[in-house]
């Protein structure tokens, strides 16, 4: 089921790669025990294109299995029909208005695969509409029900195929039973396959002590797959271009699609690299050779944005957000998912543990914080996979019928060396009551006409709506009336029964007690309008903050809820994470990972703390804008934080910056057209965006305004409002917009502590990127990724200013044939003075630091350029075109393999 290809988007495939295509690289380590493919409704035996012989249904003299049809008085019409299809196993089919069954009574080995074929088409008087069964395994498992073949067709394709991994119980038969869903419809079925697989391919190994698969991202939650379920193939995919048939794979005749363009959101440029000149290696790894092909391992996405800069590719300033790659996968809601993640390193330079260091989102939840392919494998070339379990839990207020989309996102951690992803497996497990399937409701969103069959049930479906209505309207008043104390219960419900167990951790209050020295006030270290906040140690060494609510307070019951929602499902460095919750004994607590240093403000006033440097607090500063621009652009839904404040902004013990606080937090604007949502205002004086405040509009800008309020703390050290102070000075955002209008020296408002260590080119951007965030139009404002861009700016401005304090060298700079600089830079008020030099095509600039030089050799192929050099201590300054200071990042290599980075357009020092 190859997908067309968009030539367009893909660089050239290699020699190497055709001569794989057309001579495939056979890995058949796994000889099955039991293996037997069924031609249903054909009499003969009938031989593949693969050579693989599919046994005929009809053929009297097979041993192998037995066809079971019930004997009725109405006998249903002939159930063996040719095929409109030529290619095996489609060439017939097995149709029935009647059940029948498939009984294997010689397998003796457990687990095994069980394929279904099925080509939906006319047979004879059997219309595709009119297809509507359901199919279970020994009247105890549910694999199908409901099931409308040929409303599960993509686009290009004409069949489908179902795989499930299935236990055998000892001296148990295999029976595979269909079963029309009523006396107007029909079962059918045109191939079966029935392969045995090692015991343990998917199953867990309770003897390995080394394996483990974290349930939704949690080390703490260990998960396991155990022999009473079974398993649905939903998804099994080579990463890298290349499909893999089934009788390409290691013994088990499974199919590895391809993963553009189906389910790759956006494929760049480069992003497809292969290795077919060396074999793998299994000697140093306890993975078996037939875990997957050789072809998986050895083709990969594998993004290095230092290949994208030496090729022209621009890299934005915000690059850990433009260059993640997505891969997307629609999978029924109300089920766990398995997904495997097969990973090889084969990039010759990429050898040793820490060279090439990534991240992991499924569902966008962190799995992998900093996931190291060699530091899991031991060497190149050594395939290894990782094992997540997945909740797809039902969306609230859904019909308990839909789809979701379950994403997997690969994101650096450094522009330098990318990450890389082999393959991908995705498996549904069957829920506790034994069943994989869902019902028709779901698939009669893909109908495209209206059949006889679909008609029934519709008109079956209004009337029922019709009396729900009636009854709806009947008991309205009842349920109003009973909201209030369902609420209350929902509240009071013990160890939080209320809420999926996998979330997060639930504590009892003796837990909590035996944490806080039963809220002893020696381990307060916070108070607020919400309660107070103790220090804990939980699990004999675990250091947490213990959020304890007040009692009897509505608003903090809420709140309460909302975050537990939200942070259970959120996994980023720059957020604070969740570690449970209690709700016992009308005690309303969170539990939150300890944050060391406290809070941003105790740092800037209001504490004996000494003042952190600027360089610390840009650093600060860019963390938090980090998981801000998270919840604004990263995650499933837009989440507009509603409480951002310097006191919300919490340090840990190593100074990373993260987020905290979502009792308030909104999900955002969903439409195309949507811009805002209405709701009560809500937030801290001081931090309101006055937009909101007015028209009681929250938008994503609403959180860049209070975050303009922050940039004005840090820098100034001093709090957003001070009611003791003249209405001149109160307020901290008209007095410095009044003092910059006026031309007063920001000099004079700027923390005394900072006075001597901030450049004026730095402070001069500095407070332009504060004021373009505190713009009264929010349209006018930055996003949040394009904060994240001026902070790294900012920093690098920094940096670059203490390179020069060090540096005692002059800088000479050689610029490759066909640079080009943009046509145009606005200096006004920016306190540097440029001076335009030509155009040229191969020369060299100088620009003087100090008494010395120094060379760098700076690789643009294809770019034009032109210059400009600062007067400001005489840095060289680099402008690529487009001028965009927020979205302008490119990486270069200097004849040293310096790694300098131009943030901005720009390029100061170095």
């Amino acid at each position: 089921m190859a997908n067309t290809i968009n030539k367009k988007n893909y660089t050239k495939i290699s020699i190497l790669s055709l001569i794989l295509l057309l001579f495939p690289l056979l890995a058949t380590s796994y000889n099955p025990i039991y293996n037997i493919a069924i031609s249903c409704g054909s009499s003969t035996n009938t031989t593949a294109l693969d050579s693989r012989i599919w046994v005929g249904d009809n053929n009297d003299n097979t041993k192998l299995f037995t066809f079971i049809e019930p004997k009725t008085t109405n006998p249903s019409p002939k159930t063996s029909l040719k095929s409109p299809n030529f290619t095996v196993p489609y060439t017939h089919a097995r149709v029935s208005f009647s059940n029948f069954t498939y009984s294997f009574s010689s397998i003796t080995v457990s687990p095994v695969f069980l394929r279904l074929y099925f080509y939906p088409a006319s047979y004879q008087n059997f219309e595709p509409s009119n297809a509507l069964f359901s199919v279970k395994v020994n009247n105890n498992l549910t694999l199908l029900q409901n099931f409308n073949p040929s409303l599960w067709l993509h686009h290009d394709e004409n069949n489908i195929i179902k795989e499930y991994c299935i236990q055998i119980k000892t001296n148990e038969k295999l029976n595979i039973t269909f079963i029309p869903t009523s006396n107007v419809s029909y079962a059918f079925i045109n191939g079966i396959e029935v392969v045995s697989m090692p015991s343990f391919l998917y199953y867990t190994n309770l003897s390995d002590q080394d394996y483990r698969i974290k349930l939704d991202g949690s080390e703490d939650i260990p998960y396991q797959i155990l022999n009473d379920k079974a398993l649905e193939m939903v998804y099994r995919v080579n990463v890298g271009r290349i499909q893999v048939p089934p009788n390409q794979d290691t013994g088990m005749f499974r199919n590895w699609d391809n993963d553009y363009p189906r389910y790759l959101e956006k494929q760049y440029p480069l992003s497809v690299s292969n290795d077919y000149e060396h074999h793998l290696n299994y000697l140093k790894n306890a993975i078996p050779n037939y875990t997957a092909p050789e072809a998986v391992y050895l083709t990969a996405r594998s993004l290095e944005m230092k290949l994208l800069v030496s090729n022209g590719f621009g890299v934005s300033s915000s690059w850990e957000n433009d260059f993640n790659v997505t891969w997307n996968f629609e999978v029924d809601s109300g089920f766990t998912y398995m997904v495997r993640l097969h990973f090889c390193e084969f990039d010759p330079d990429i050898t040793n543990k820490g060279d090439r260091v990534f991240q992991i989102f499924i569902d966008n939840t962190l799995v992998e914080e900093k996931a190291d392919v060699i530091g899991w494998s031991g060497a190149r070339l050594v395939p290894v996979h990782k094992d997540y379990a997945m909740s797809m839990d039902y969306q609230e207020g859904s019909s308990q019928l839909e789809r979701a989309n379950l994403s997997i996102k690969l994101q650096p951690l450094t522009e330098y060396n990318g990450f890389i992803l082999n393959g991908i497996e995705i498996l549904k497990i069957s829920d506790k009551n034994n069943n994989l399937a869902i019902a028709v409701s779901t698939q009669s969103s893909k109908i495209t006409k209206i059949t006889p069959l679909v008609a029934i049930v519709v008109v079956t479906s209004v009337s029922g709506l019709v009396l729900a209505i009636s009854m709806g309207i009947t008991v309205f008043w009842i349920i109003r009336r009973c909201h209030n104390v369902m609420e209350d219960n929902l509240l009071k419900t013990k160890n939080g029964e209320s809420l999926p167990p996998h979330l997060c951790r639930s504590f009892t209050i003796a837990e909590i007690k035996a944490a806080t020295n039963n809220f002893d006030d020696a381990f307060i270290i916070g108070v607020g309008g919400f309660g107070n906040v103790y220090k804990g140690c939980v699990d004999g060494s675990t250091l947490v903050a213990v959020k304890r609510l007040k009692s009897g307070s509505q608003q903090g019951a809420n709140e309460f809820m909302n975050e537990i929602e939200l942070l259970s499902q959120l996994r980023h460095i720059h957020l604070v994470s969740l570690v449970g919750y209690c709700n016992d004994d009308t005690e309303m607590i969170l539990v939150y990972e300890f944050m060391q240093h406290g809070t941003l403000c105790e740092y800037l006033y209001g504490s004996n703390n000494e003042p952190l440097p600027w360089r610390q607090r840009l650093e600060i500063l860019l963390g938090a804008a980090r998981g801000l621009n998270y919840l604004h652009a990263e995650v499933k839904h837009k989440i507009i934080h509603r409480d951002v404040k310097s006191t919300n902004i919490l340090l840990d013990e190593k100074w990373i910056a993260k987020v905290s606080d979502f009792g308030l937090s909104k999900v955002g604007p969903t439409g195309i057209s949507t811009t805002h949502i209405s709701t009560m205002v809500k937030g801290s004086l001081g931090y309101l965006d006055p937009e909101y405040y007015m028209f009681q509009r929250l938008t994503l800008k609403s959180d860049v305004y209070s975050f303009g309020v922050v940039l004005l703390e840090v820098l100034c050290a001093r709090p957003p409002l001070v009611r003791n102070l003249d209405k001149n000075t109160a307020s901290l955002v008209c007095w410095f917009k009044r003092c910059y209008e006026e031309g007063v020296a920001i000099e004079q408002i700027v923390d005394p502590f900072l006075r001597d260590s901030i450049t004026g080119e730095c402070l001069e951007y500095y407070c332009k990127l504060a004021l373009s965030c505190l713009h009264d139009d929010g349209i006018q404002r930055p996003s949040m990724s394009q904060v994240v861009g001026g902070l790294e700016f900012a920093l690098q401005l920094v940096v670059s200013e203490e390179d020069y304090d060090v540096c005692t060298t002059q800088k000479e700079i050689t610029c490759i044939k066909g640079l080009r600089f943009s046509q145009s830079m606005s200096d006004e008020g920016s306190g540097m003075h440029f001076a335009r030099s030509q155009t040229f095509k191969e020369s060299t600039i100088s620009a003087s630091v100090g008494n010395s030089s120094h060379n760098i050799f700076f690789e643009f192929p294809s770019w034009q350029t032109q210059c400009w050099k600062s007067s400001t201590r005489g840095a060289l300054i680099f402008v690529p075109e487009p001028l965009n200071h927020f979205q302008s990042s490119y990486r270069y290599r200097t004849t040293r393999r310096m790694k300098k980075t131009m943030v901005g357009g720009m390029l100061f020092g170095v």
